[in-house]
C-alpha cells in the first residue's frame, strides 16, 4: 500500500506533498530534521492522506498534487478530507 500525503508545518504553515509506504516512519523522518526540504518547518503534521495499491497510481497523484501550486486548491482538498465529504483513502483500491 502506498500513501500520498500532505503535511503542514505548524511553524511556518507551509505544505509539503509526498508519498511513502510507511507514513508514520516518514513523518518521523520529516520531523527529525534530516530532510533538507522540511527541516526548517518542524514540527510537521499530517493534514491529508490518500492510499493506493499501485506505485504508479501514487506517483501520478503526487505529481498532480505538486503541479497544482494553488493554496486555495489545497485548502479545499484538506477541508473536504477533514469533513469526511471526500473519501480519498478508497482511491486505487478498486472501490
Amino acid at each position: 500500500m502506498f500513501t500520498v500525503y500532505i503535511l503542514c508545518s505548524k511553524k511556518t504553515d507551509r505544505l509539503y506533498i509526498g508519498f511513502t509506504r510507511n507514513l508514520i516512519k516518514r513523518l518521523q523522518f520529516h520531523n527529525s530534521g534530516l530532510n533538507k526540504s522540511t527541516k526548517f518547518g518542524i514540527p510537521w503534521e499530517i493534514v491529508y492522506i490518500e492510499e493506493y495499491v499501485h506505485l504508479k497510481q501514487a506517483t501520478q497523484r503526487e505529481r498532480f498534487l505538486k503541479r497544482q501550486r494553488n493554496r486555495i486548491f489545497y485548502n479545499k482538498l484538506i477541508q473536504s478530507y477533514r469533513s469526511g465529504s471526500d473519501a480519498p483513502s478508497t482511491r486505487g483500491l478498486g472501490a
